[in-house]
């Protein structure tokens, strides 16, 4: 798909007060390098405070920041889902495995959960996102209150969460709960990323052993709901406890980033998706479950 192009907007912080307008956009980094950069504020594309700005402008704090990015070719991915739940404050659907939650990445814009959504529900807001390869329920709030409802019992952590992931190995119990502090370290291809870390948030997780699976590379399918919500926390969590996901590109031992790994959070490869979701409907009280079917590779045998 090729997209509209799009106009990029910020407002300059502390930490770019000073710096030149080409050292602050390469600063941020993205797909674009610096010849691509020099181009576009040659263009005239990138402009401060609504003036066309040169290369070596210097920045101050409070400043808005502005660049054209012309149209661009979208990677093909799977614009289909299902409506799993749907009334006048909500819109539960399946995301496909592939498709992004939201625009980023610097590739995807147009290619998303959100502009098929929109098509249907324009008013509609996603309450939480999952990973591109991350298959199964996306919930969405249709009004302001439902919106702000929702967003509090995610806070409060009264949303019910179930996943199911195929991971590496059989775990010596069938039940298990893994609470490994989650938060950024030094990762050279996006400078950091979320990972298990000593000094980061608390996080834990609940696995259950749906079926362990012989070969000559063992695996098993397990359930995992989440009392907190840290950014790719069932693959850091599973990986922490030895038992990455299958395929996963990123995370191994430790919940670290494989030794040597150019793989950034977006990269296939792994089986993850969202079963289950269980909470008080943000105007009536009463209880909603919505439900996902999984992939084949994720039933038991």
């Amino acid at each position: 798909m090729r997209n509209r192009g799009h106009v990029y907007t910020e407002q300059v912080g502390a930490d770019g007060a000073g710096r030149p307008v080409l050292a602050h956009l390469l600063a941020r980094g993205g797909p674009a390098g610096e010849a691509e950069w020099r181009a576009r504020i040659a263009s005239g594309a990138v402009r401060v405070d609504g003036a066309i700005a040169g290369a070596d402008r210097l920045l101050r704090a409070g400043q808005r920041l502005t660049w054209e990015r012309p149209p661009w070719d979208e990677p093909e991915v799977p614009l289909c889902t299902a409506v799993l739940f749907e009334d006048d404050d909500l819109l539960a659907v399946a995301k496909p495995r592939g498709l992004p939650t939201m625009p980023g990445g610097g590739q995807f814009l147009e290619s998303t959960l959100l502009t098929v959504v929109r098509r249907r529900a324009p008013e509609a807001v996603p309450m939480h996102r999952l990973g591109r390869d991350t298959s199964g329920i996306v919930l969405f709030a249709r009004t302001a209150a439902a919106r702000e409802a929702v967003a509090a019992l995610f806070r409060d952590r009264r949303v019910r969460k179930l996943y199911r992931a195929l991971c590496a190995g059989h775990p010596a119990r069938d039940l298990f709960t893994v609470d490994a502090p989650i938060g950024e370290v030094r990762y050279a291809p996006t400078r950091t990323i979320h990972a298990a870390t000593p000094g980061g948030k608390r996080a834990r997780s609940h696995v259950r052993v749906v079926e362990r699976r012989a070969g000559a590379e063992p695996v098993s399918l397990v359930e995992v709901e989440i009392e907190t919500g840290r950014p790719h926390q069932i693959r850091i969590h599973l990986a922490w406890a030895g038992h990455p996901l299958v395929g996963d590109p990123l995370f191994g031992p430790g919940g670290l980033p494989l030794p040597g790994s150019l793989a950034v959070p977006g990269d296939p490869g792994y089986l993850l998706h969202a079963l289950r979701l269980e909470f008080a409907h943000p105007r009536t009280g009463l209880p909603v479950v919505v439900e996902c079917a999984p992939p084949p590779a994720l039933r038991p045998q």
